[in-house]
């Protein structure tokens, strides 16, 4: 799951939503330094993943993608997913969705203390440039992962991923809508 999905399936405490992000940004990180509400948002983070890796409708998912993309489906998965979770917010919460972003960007601007500097200057991007609110326009998910493509230290065919995911569209929208509440009740269980 991305950053979206992964505050909003977080525990409710702005120390754990920081710790539900800093789960991609652990390296050099020691956890054992960290608040408990933080340490317990990493921990949140990883059951997430692996439980979202393992469910059938994102196997299937995965297996929409043409080979030479396939290895980086998971990734545009992930920002996928904050798009449809954006598209489909009434589905899944009572809180506005606009109000919610609004407070998750203040949490993770006053919480700053708390992120590795790596974490601090993507969070920052993020804020400034409204990821959350751009992912609600499909183009821009094409954009976020052309960007991620760029970063890719090694030849591969990942830009241009968004013609297979508008391809493919409706499956990924259908399985999505099938997966997530299986995952909110499973986010909802973990201690």
């Amino acid at each position: 799951m991305n950053h979206l999905a992964h505050v909003f399936l977080a525990p409710d405490s702005p120390e754990a939503r920081v710790g539900s992000i800093l789960g991609d940004f652990t390296r050099g990180v020691d956890l054992s330094a960290l608040p408990d509400a933080v340490k317990q948002g990493v921990r949140h983070h990883r059951a997430v993943d692996s439980f979202t890796d393992q469910h059938p409708d994102v196997l299937a998912s995965k297996q929409v993608f043409s080979t030479q993309r396939r290895r980086f489906a998971g990734v545009a998965l992930d920002i996928l997913y904050d798009h449809f979770l954006l598209k489909h917010w009434s589905r899944f919460s009572d809180i506005e969705r606009e109000a919610f972003i609004g407070r998750i960007y203040d949490e993770l601007q006053k919480k700053e203390h708390l992120m590795p500097e790596k974490m601090a200057r993507v969070t920052r991007r993020m804020v400034w440039n409204d990821w959350f609110g751009a992912y609600k326009d499909l183009e821009n998910i094409g954009y976020a992962l052309d960007r991620v493509a760029g970063r890719i230290r090694f030849r591969n065919e990942f830009a241009g991923m968004i013609t297979e995911i508008r391809a493919n569209h409706e499956e990924l929208e259908h399985r999505f809508l099938s997966f997530f509440p299986d995952l909110q009740v499973f986010a909802g269980g973990i201690e």
